[in-house]
């Protein structure tokens, strides 16, 4: 099994993730350089890392989205591949086209940073497989851009879909004014992934977090991998 972390000029989580997949899953990873366009077939997992990739400038990742090694991500999506976005990954994944809606600032206008109770939505996918549905979770926030929008059609799309992964716990909850309380979501074939909050940051105890709730995530990621047999393009494989 492989996986790869995409480094942008700006990204700030990228050495993090290589590390949880790493060092804590076990997993082979490589880090991959943002100007080139490369084959991603020989990878399980795709990551898009947090951070201010090209300094937030116009929008969060508005810029990103158009870096050479996107095209292969976007290749990488349609033939199956799993794609999880980080904070800053989430909003390239928006402007790409990969995951519906928009990314707004924080209705407070502030950069938040702090612990934050999630509910899992939907434990039927390859990221959230290890994690009860209702069951609540705390991850750490860090973003000043993080108010996710959608129309109300594209919203009951949504719903529809099941493609409501976790919600902020409540509205004392929500950090950004994001709608419907939402912390992350998938697209409707389940293998992109987009999350707020930073599970790289709590997936060990000894980081400081009071859970170590974020291993869940990767932990299911590797789950679903391991139980399906799956290639990189999400093909089952004779035993």
């Amino acid at each position: 099994m492989r996986f790869a972390v995409i480094t942008f000029p700006g990204s700030n989580c990228d050495q993090d993730c290589k590390h949880v997949s790493e060092e804590v899953l076990g997993v082979e990873t490589d880090m991959l350089w943002y100007e080139n366009e490369v084959e991603l077939d020989q990878y399980d997992c795709v990551i898009l890392p947090g951070g201010f990739s090209y300094g937030d400038y116009l929008r969060s990742g508005a810029i990103a989205r158009f870096s050479p090694i996107m095209n292969s991500v976007i290749e990488y999506s349609k033939n199956g591949g799993l794609v999880f976005g980080i904070c800053n990954g989430f909003q390239i994944l928006l402007e790409a086209g990969l995951l519906p809606g928009a990314m707004k600032a924080n209705n407070n206008l502030k950069f938040v940073c702090k612990d934050i109770d999630l509910k899992i939505i939907n434990d039927a996918t390859p990221f959230t497989n290890k994690i009860q549905k209702g069951k609540k979770i705390t991850l750490p926030v860090a973003h000043g851009e993080g108010n996710y929008y959608i129309d109300q059609a594209g919203l009951k799309k949504l719903k529809k879909n099941d493609q409501i992964l976790l919600k902020y716990f409540d509205d004392d909850e929500n950090p950004n004014g994001s709608i419907n309380n939402i912390a992350g979501i998938c697209n409707k074939k389940r293998n992109v992934f987009g999350l707020m909050p930073h599970p790289e940051r709590a997936a060990e105890v000894i980081l400081g977090s009071k859970t170590n709730d974020g291993y869940r995530i990767f932990e299911s990621i590797l789950n679903y991998l391991e139980k399906n047999k799956c290639t990189k393009r999400g093909e089952k494989i004779d035993s």
